[in-house]
């Protein structure tokens, strides 16, 4: 017996096969059909857009009783269905069956595209979006577009200066907790992601694809006011001010503004006296990589 098997054997232990139904109740307007008339009647409602179920603590609508049911789970953080596998605990019985697949390794939708494969309905719809260009999530302020809400979420705070992701160490703020993971990498001087190339390493994936650029002569990014070209849109964007004089990042204790995001990051060391660059033959510490490698140089000759 296939590993996948043993797992919904555990889990599902009295699961049993499910005589066949004939689904002879059809809805007129999406031609959806169910086998008891109940059913089609409750999914009408989603054309009419009904929604008799209404939360007492938040007020939110729902046009089925066990979808509000379900909703106010989340006020009383109850999660009565659980994993036999890992214990996990989940509010309802869709994301149950959901996480049971990390541990059956079972990718069962399917994009007919490309052939990939993911083990829930979403991930496969998020994914088909790549391939129809469709970003059907609209920025209100700006009109920016995304194929994924969460990515318009992060985007909103752009505009909104919002910054809810904290460095335990530093103290540092950003938008996005992966961002905030390549920071901290920083303090810890981890670097996971190497080059197959030159064996360099670098804190962020992101990183690491922009340095490949370099091995390959990739430059997509021109200038188009003085036509240099560059391996990465960030190397175009700092550029620029070049051009046009613009300094967007200013150190919130002495006012002085810069025109990359790094250079005030290593500015900020000067106030707070952090050392995170450490050379590895005499042990002295200093605020930046540049200072760092110059001082090498005598050991070096």
């Amino acid at each position: 017996m296939e590993k996948s098997e043993k797992i919904k054997k555990l889990i599902f232990p009295e699961n049993r096969e499910k005589g066949s139904q004939k689904l002879s109740h059809e809805c007129d307007v999406c031609k959806k059909s169910f086998s008891q008339k109940s059913s089609l009647n409750t999914h009408k409602r989603i054309h009419r857009g009904e929604k008799p179920f209404h939360c007492d603590i938040c007020d939110k609508s729902f046009s089925q009783s066990c979808n509000l049911s379900t909703h106010k789970r989340i006020h009383t953080g109850e999660k009565p269905f659980h994993c036999n596998v890992c214990s996990r605990s989940f509010s309802n019985h869709n994301a149950l069956n959901s996480h049971i697949r990390v541990h059956t390794g079972e990718k069962p939708f399917h994009c007919d595209t490309c052939g990939k494969s993911f083990s829930i309905n979403v991930s496969l719809t998020k994914h088909k979006r790549i391939h129809t260009g469709e970003k059907p999530y609209h920025c209100d302020v700006c009109g920016k577009s995304f194929t994924q809400n969460g990515n318009l979420s992060i985007h909103k705070q752009i505009h909104t200066g919002e910054k809810p992701f904290h460095c335990d160490v530093c103290g540092t703020s950003f938008s996005q907790r992966s961002s905030l993971d390549s920071h901290k990498r920083f303090h810890t001087g981890e670097k996971p992601f190497h080059c197959d190339i030159c064996d360099k390493s670098f804190r962020g994936k992101d990183s690491l694809t922009k340095h490949r650029r370099i091995h390959i002569g990739d430059k997509p990014y021109d200038c188009d006011i003085c036509g240099i070209s560059f391996p990465q849109k960030g190397s175009l964007t700092s550029h620029k001010r070049i051009h046009t004089g613009e300094k967007p990042f200013h150190c919130n204790v002495c006012s002085a503004s810069f025109s990359q995001q790094s250079a005030l990051e290593s500015h900020i060391r000067v106030h707070t006296g952090e050392k995170p660059f450490h050379c590895d033959i005499c042990g002295k510490s200093f605020s930046q990589s540049n200072i760092m490698t110059t001082h090498k140089r005598v050991h070096t000759g």
